[in-house]
């Protein structure tokens, strides 16, 4: 070889190298820190918004959302409604899952059939078809016991899975999040069509998403080539770790925080109204509590005492002291965003613990009771500071609360036990994946049906059959007028009914670093398609 050649053989090389170099140096990295961890990589195995959120950018459903919460299209391009019993997709087509295999209608199929399986926690949504038929390769019916004019919208977090794969890692069958023992490959691995795949997965440690470069939507938004996401359960260092540079984005700030993040440089807060109830509820259901000093009945079993409970909060004092004045306080189970809301039902109980000792005494407790309050602190924003407010209310009537506040992954394993719900008295946040009433009245204030799958998350066992008429009648109905009618009528059964002590609509609270664009969709999920970084 020459030595002209020579030189511009490494000529050549540092040219590479520097192309290689410049490349690297654009890569954007976006950091990202939740108070707790997605609880797995199973798009089956919890429904929880937050996990869900985070499996949605590596995941994706026929039709999901876009920033205003309208539906879109993703792995179905479009869709109709052609008999009141049957909905028809059309798949899209050249999608492939991460390791390179086809998407077509089998692994729709197949994914439905998963989420039906004992394991599963999105059997709710699964249950909402009862046959899927496939007509060709990338075109399915969907078939439905009764007309179900909200479907696409019901499935917005049905994600598809590789049937192949799933087969292949012995993973047909969901991951049962409930049970602490249980393993399966998806619960820490992924194989989406998503924008975004994992490279990376240590439970409440780290999880490191790279970039799809072979995703079917070239159109998407994002400059993020990378997602190092880091879960940070302590609300000061969380906020710590934001003003320091060291994340780019934190969920959720304290909002007495938001004053400070305001002043601080390089930062701010990002707020908006969430369409998240935050409720206690009780055991209504069996004969005697789990976890009470009450033996042989159980005291939620009385409306007198139910409405004891209710009329000891007082909410106004928990949104001033413990959420700044950011919450909205509810007397329902679903905030002002979901379709259906009224105020007429919407509007918080008025407290009075004086008539709270008196319902008491006259329901055979003139002196109270204990029992345990189950309440996660990782979850909602300030959620064991809201379980301890409900506590010291209660205590001044005479309910004695033993709270027991744990990460969300053992507060959900504990409260959703596979053996039965394993709770007398529990804090959950609830958030219409359909953005509409009727998923809040199906699965909070439905009588538990294990063969409708209906109640699912009815974790207190609350039961009037006129709601359940009325739920089902809801579910299949197209007149919009009727409807919200009859969504009216079954909230004020169970608000009459002291079904539950309902607490507010909680706020959204985000920080970021000044030049990070995201977009805050109203149910609190950070879409990274949507993310631009500076």
């Amino acid at each position: 070889m020459t030595i002209t050649a020579t030189l511009r053989r490494s000529a050549a090389a540092i040219a590479l190298l520097g192309a290689l170099c410049a490349g690297a140096a654009e890569a954007k990295t976006l950091r990202w820190s939740y108070q707790g961890d997605a609880t797995t990589m199973d798009p089956h195995g919890l429904n929880e918004t937050f996990t869900l959120g985070v499996q949605s950018n590596i995941y994706e459903p026929l039709v999901g959302y876009d920033e205003k919460l309208q539906l879109t299209p993703l792995l179905a391009e479009k869709w109709e409604n052609p008999e009141p019993n049957k909905w028809v997709f059309h798949l899209r087509r050249g999608v492939k899952f991460h390791n390179g295999s086809d998407f077509t209608a089998d692994d729709v199929i197949f994914s439905w059939k998963r989420s039906l399986t004992e394991g599963s926690d999105m059997k709710g949504y699964g249950a909402k078809a009862s046959e899927i038929r496939k007509v060709d390769d990338f075109t399915i019916e969907v078939l439905t016991k009764s007309p179900n004019p909200i479907l696409p919208r019901e499935w917005v977090f049905l994600y598809i899975m590789d049937e192949d794969w799933s087969k292949q890692n012995n993973t047909t069958e969901a991951t049962n999040v409930k049970n602490a023992n249980q393993g399966n490959y998806a619960n820490l691995n992924a194989n989406g069509t998503g924008p975004f795949m994992v490279a990376e997965r240590q439970p409440d440690v780290r999880t490191v998403l790279k970039r799809n470069p072979s995703y079917w939507d070239k159109g998407i938004r994002t400059n993020v080539d990378e997602v190092v996401f880091t879960p940070i359960t302590q609300p000061a260092t969380r906020v710590a770790a934001l003003l320091s540079g060291e994340m780019d984005v934190i969920q959720p700030v304290p909002v007495q925080d938001w004053d400070r993040l305001d002043q601080a440089p390089g930062v701010s807060p990002l707020t908006g109204a969430e369409a998240r109830a935050i409720f206690i509820g009780m055991d209504q259901a069996r004969d005697e509590l789990l976890y009470s000093n009450v033996k042989g009945k159980n005291p939620f079993k009385d409306i007198r005492v139910r409405e004891a409970v209710v009329r000891a909060v007082n909410l106004d004092a928990i949104n001033k002291q413990i959420m700044r004045g950011a919450a909205v306080p509810l007397g329902s189970l679903i905030p002002p965003e979901l379709n259906g809301y009224d105020k007429s039902f919407g509007e918080p109980y008025k407290p009075d613990p004086d008539k709270a000792k008196k319902l008491l005494a006259e329901a055979g407790y003139p002196n109270g009771f204990e029992v345990s309050l189950d309440c996660p602190n990782d979850r909602y924003v300030n959620d064991e500071k809201v379980c301890q407010a409900v506590a010291g209310m209660l205590a001044r009537v005479g309910i004695k609360v033993n709270l027991l506040a744990q990460t969300k992954g053992k507060y959900f394993g504990k409260v959703l036990a596979q053996a039965g719900y394993d709770t007398s008295m529990y804090l959950l946040g609830w958030t219409a994946a359909s953005i509409d009433a009727h998923n809040s009245m199906l699965n909070l204030a439905s009588c538990r049906n294990k063969d409708t799958q209906a109640g699912l998350f009815n974790l207190g066992g609350y039961c009037n059959p006129k709601v359940d008429a009325l739920t089902e009648k809801v579910g299949s109905e197209t007149d919009q007028g009727k409807r919200n009618a009859m969504i009216k009528e079954a909230w004020e059964i169970v608000k009459a009914d002291y079904g539950y002590l309902p607490l507010h609509a909680q706020p959204m609270s985000w920080g970021v670093r000044d030049g990070v664009k995201v977009v805050q969709r109203a149910d609190d999920v950070l879409d990274l398609r949507s993310v631009v970084l500076p």
